[in-house]
């Protein structure tokens, strides 16, 4: 078993849309055995409908103010955190994130994420003509605040799950942050 310090409150997982924030997110939390949160689910129940719908007809803005909300709420809670892959462009939502835990940015490249999403039709940010260069815009974009707001840069690539958890749980037992037991 693995014991989390008692200083840190929130480890948090930011990256692109596709970087495997859940997926990497529920086995860490597993791992740890912290309770796991998922932002965009935590988002999606409280307002009763997918996020798509209500970017769709509400906007980004105002679902960046209420992911704003969840982010606050979450960062003070114990647990692995999964954060929408957009979450970092509110500087609050960074402050939050940072000062609260730790966060590990989970560095993929436009590319690889294409090659993940490239049938996904659930992400808005992704529903446009050439998916690729969204992802390369949004790279460009948000790399420097991922890399601002994390703690830990793991790169992604085509390692398994087990295996980025792996990596996860040895930066953070180097760091003093959690301690084999």
């Amino acid at each position: 078993m693995i014991a989390v310090q008692p200083r840190v409150t929130c480890l948090a997982l930011v990256g692109l849309p596709g970087s495997g924030k859940s997926t990497v997110g529920r086995q860490l939390a597993r791992r740890l055995q912290l309770p796991f949160a998922d932002s965009d689910q935590v988002i999606e129940q409280r307002l009763g409908c997918p996020i798509r719908v209500f970017f769709e007809r509400e906007g980004e803005e105002r679902f960046r103010d209420i992911e704003a909300a969840v982010i606050d709420e979450l960062t003070q809670q114990p647990g692995v955190l999964s954060t929408g892959g957009g979450a970092v462009l509110r500087a609050a939502n960074r402050e939050h994130l940072r000062s609260r835990g730790k966060v590990v940015y989970l560095k993929s490249t436009p590319e690889e994420l294409f090659r993940r999403l490239r049938h996904d039709t659930q992400r808005p940010l992704l529903q446009v003509s050439d998916p690729l260069q969204r992802l390369r815009d949004l790279y460009a974009a948000r790399d420097p605040l991922y890399r601002e707001t994390a703690h830990f840069v793991i790169e992604t690539g085509r390692p398994s799950v087990a295996t980025l958890v792996n990596m996860i749980v040895m930066q953070l037992e180097l760091a003093g942050v959690v301690t084999p037991n």
